[in-house]
């Protein structure tokens, strides 16, 4: 009789963790009021979610922007396309795996009619776009927004927005940018945007919450609030979009975050996280190493620490292969553990990722040797990449170049049509206005509105177009005569 009871308790456990994972799973269109179509086998919506990813604009603008080194002339380093390409197969191969691995454990099976193969197509959309809203340049050019807007100088013009608005500026975030773009701004302007899924959009989130709900301390009116932009918390949506983020939750059925006002994490976002976090550390040393910034005998014993002792060293290693077959390798075998430890991790943690209470990523949960081997690659990429002179001096250019830009353009967020206007402010506007009438926006008397129509502006540059525009501004454009 005890065992009938527990038994029933575990198949009550399990049906309770299917249910949600059919909330979590949503097919529906976030923005469109078509219902999701059921029975279309070769081309599910996950995969449409993808299509649409690929063939639009913003996504082809990656291509000329930064990872993680601006305006490199040298062939075979990542811009912001390739990462994501590379970040979308990891995060496939990720989730197909762990939907095996949750199928056959305790937490509970898929849903009917969910594959694996839908699992993994659903995260690969998602890493797709996972960058897409960043700014020309990288997160130097987040960091130089941020700058900008936490400036002195910018204390009238942020007088005149909530508390909310201004985090969102002086904390500025790619993150945020990109949500907006996918239901915003691309293809369906202020319509839904993409009309992505509800799941791939969730998979997506790896902040579903606004600015005030991560950074509670800083939504006061004083100085000390514009002078503490680097310790703003990261978050995932701007209060233009609070409303749509909260549609978004209600569809997944996203409980609360234990930690502040905003909502838990989808689960599948800590894979999404965790396929960038595997490519950033490897690739960027890569990169290092093709660049003269790294040598390979730095990298090798880390690579080997992330690959194990069961795998082992490939045979590429122990010969005298060049280089580039050596990292390649040693990279395949540790990227195959990594996502083997990782979904087992996923496994291991599905109750609390569903009850969204996990702490930490997903590495806080794998195996001390994983965990240390990809804060190693992390300190090593801090120390010897992102600190490197070469990479400052360039880091610098970015920042002037996008300081340049906003001076010109964000006054237009304040300065109505019809009012005097400078002769630039005139041709700046023409510039904006193309933008504008290709999303159906225009100036309003909304500062807030304004500004993040101009951002969305300046953010879809890619890093040519940016520093482009910035020479112009300066009269210093060369080959032009």
């Amino acid at each position: 009789m005890h065992g009938t009871t527990a038994t029933s308790a575990t198949s009550s456990i399990t049906a309770a963790a299917t249910t949600q994972w059919s909330y979590l799973l949503n097919a529906q269109r976030l923005g469109s009021s078509k219902k999701a179509k059921s029975g279309e086998t070769a081309r599910s919506p996950f995969h449409k979610d993808y299509d649409r990813l690929v063939f639009s604009h913003s996504f082809r603008q990656l291509n000329q922007k930064t990872q993680v080194h601006p305006l490199t002339n040298q062939l075979g380093i990542h811009t912001r396309l390739t990462h994501s390409l590379e970040v979308s197969c990891i995060g496939r191969s990720l989730g197909m795996m762990a939907a095996e691995k949750l199928h056959d454990s305790l937490s509970g099976g898929l849903p009917r009619g969910v594959t694996p193969a839908d699992i993994g197509v659903i995260i690969q959309a998602a890493c797709l776009a996972h960058d897409i809203g960043n700014p020309p340049f990288g997160h130097a050019g987040e960091y130089a927004i941020r700058d900008w807007f936490n400036h002195p100088d910018r204390a009238t013009l942020l007088s005149q927005l909530t508390p909310t608005q201004r985090l969102d500026l002086i904390g500025f975030e790619g993150n945020a940018q990109g949500f907006r773009l996918l239901v915003r701004n691309e293809h369906h302007p202020d319509k839904g945007g993409m009309r992505l899924t509800c799941a791939t959009l969730g998979a997506f989130m790896k902040y579903p919450w606004l600015s005030s709900h991560s950074n509670p301390h800083l939504t006061d009116t004083s100085s000390t609030a514009l002078n503490n932009a680097t310790t703003i918390r990261k978050y995932g949506c701007f209060a233009s979009e609070a409303q749509i983020l909260e549609r978004l939750a209600n569809r997944l059925r996203l409980p609360m975050c234990a930690h502040h006002d905003g909502f838990a994490r989808h689960p599948l976002a800590y894979l999404l996280e965790a396929a960038d976090d595997i490519c950033y550390a490897l690739i960027d040393l890569e990169d290092g190493i093709h660049l003269d910034m790294l040598s390979y005998q730095e990298v090798e014993p880390l690579l080997l620490e992330l690959v194990g002792e069961r795998l082992g060293a490939p045979p590429e290693v122990l010969s005298d292969a060049p280089v580039r077959h050596k990292l390649a390798a040693l990279r395949g075998r540790a990227m195959m553990r990594l996502v083997d430890k990782v979904t087992d991790a996923f496994v291991d943690k599905a109750d609390e990722l569903l009850a969204g209470t996990l702490e930490g990523s997903l590495f806080d949960h794998c195996d001390p040797s994983v965990m240390n081997g990809i804060d190693s690659a992390k300190t090593l990429a801090r120390e010897q990449i992102f600190g490197h002179p070469s990479k400052v001096r360039m880091e610098l250019m970015a920042n002037q170049c996008l300081h340049r830009l906003l001076d010109a353009l964000i006054p237009l967020a304040t300065t109505l049509p019809d009012s005097a206007m400078s002769f630039e402010q005139q041709r700046l506007l023409r510039l904006v206005q193309s933008h504008f009438n290709h999303h159906h926006r225009s100036l309003t008397s909304n500062t807030y509105d304004n500004i993040l129509n101009i951002l969305d502006y300046l953010t879809g540059m890619n890093d040519h177009e940016a520093y482009s525009l910035a020479q112009d501004l300066n009269g210093s454009r060369s080959g032009i005569w």
